[in-house]
């Protein structure tokens, strides 16, 4: 008798399974609700874009969800990582925006990105990314990047993890300049504010479309000294301000550069974690390429005065594939000057 109940409770259990399997996207979130995890306070350039993203997002998935914005900061966006790698919901429900190098953390040794960067869920970004380094014009004697070899300069950070302390210490650890960073800021938005109070007197990892929409009077009163671009490529307009990669003095510091900054083609990179269904991390990915095109949300981009110049999950997911296979001496070789420069 209690093998014959043990049976027909297996049973129904794969049934109830089996059924759950079985549901379509569309039959998954209808009625549900899709929490859009923030790994930066609020007032940043990450936040300002998921928060639009939030807004457009819902209705392009199947059964169209509610999606709520929700601020998890801390680390510069590794807390966020850990979380949907290690806690969050694995069915669908779940994702979030990261640093765009906070993936790779975990093939630069960082004990605390408790993740494989390859068994993320890359959902897609909605611009590739140009990040410069400034400094607060008249408060040093910094003019060019030159000069960070022989001046210390303060900038602010928000995390290890983060660009605005990832980038100044590979700088430092590979062409020497003199940057101290000056860590622990809540976000980007954070930083700002210190640069202006003269807490920090510049910021090195700072996304340029966020600069042209948050502090276009910045720009405009001359506040700013733009001294270099962190990217592989420059940005149409900023012809004049010279690229990391045009810095380098040998190949060796060539590639480490290249393996650092290939991460800006990510922009800005929404995430879910891993395991979750095929098909919903297909509808996700499907359904962030058409808020990208949604002419509502091109309409609020424009008005918001953020650049939406998109890049899609298969292609970021192929880019973090590509990455962690990087011959491993020039890993080593990056890890080392990140390291150094601590």
């Amino acid at each position: 008798m209690r093998a014959s109940r043990l049976f027909v409770a297996s049973a129904v259990l794969a049934v109830l399974g089996a059924g759950a399997a079985a549901q379509s996207p569309a039959e998954f979130y209808k009625g549900k609700t899709i929490d859009m995890m923030i790994g930066y306070s609020v007032g940043g350039g990450y936040d300002v874009y998921a928060r639009l993203i939030s807004r457009h997002f819902g209705k392009h998935v199947p059964g169209n969800p509610l999606v709520t914005p929700k601020n998890m900061e801390g680390a510069g966006s590794l807390r966020l990582a850990n979380w949907l790698y290690n806690v969050a919901n694995k069915n669908g429900t779940v994702m979030g925006t990261i640093g765009r190098g906070t993936g790779f953390d975990a093939l630069f040794g960082a004990k605390a990105a408790q993740f494989d960067g390859n068994r993320f869920n890359w959902i897609g970004s909605a611009n590739d990314e140009v990040s410069v380094c400034v400094v607060w014009n008249g408060r040093t004697k910094i003019t060019k990047f030159e000069d960070l070899l022989t001046i210390p300069l303060n900038v602010g950070g928000t995390g290890a993890a983060a660009d605005t302390d990832q980038f100044p210490r590979i700088i430092n650890g590979v062409l020497g300049t003199q940057m101290k960073i000056i860590t622990g800021y809540p976000g980007g938005n954070d930083v700002n504010l210190a640069m202006e109070r003269g807490e920090v007197d510049g910021r090195c990892g700072w996304s340029w479309t966020s600069i042209k929409a948050e502090k276009a009077a910045w720009l405009a009163e001359k506040k700013l000294n733009l001294i270099l671009q962190l990217a592989l490529e420059k940005a149409r307009d900023l012809p004049n301000v010279p690229l990391i990669v045009d810095k380098a003095q040998t190949e060796a510091q060539r590639q480490i550069l290249k393996l650092i900054f290939s991460r800006q083609t990510m922009g800005r990179p929404f995430v879910a974690p891993p395991a979750i269904p095929a098909d919903r991390r297909d509808a996700l990915r499907a359904a962030f390429d058409q808020t990208m095109k949604d002419p509502g949300f091109l309409a609020d981009a424009e008005k918001s005065k953020i650049e939406i110049n998109p890049v899609g999950g298969a292609a970021i997911d192929a880019l973090v594939k590509d990455l962690y296979r990087t011959p491993p001496d020039v890993v080593a070789q990056a890890r080392k000057a990140v390291e150094s420069a601590r």
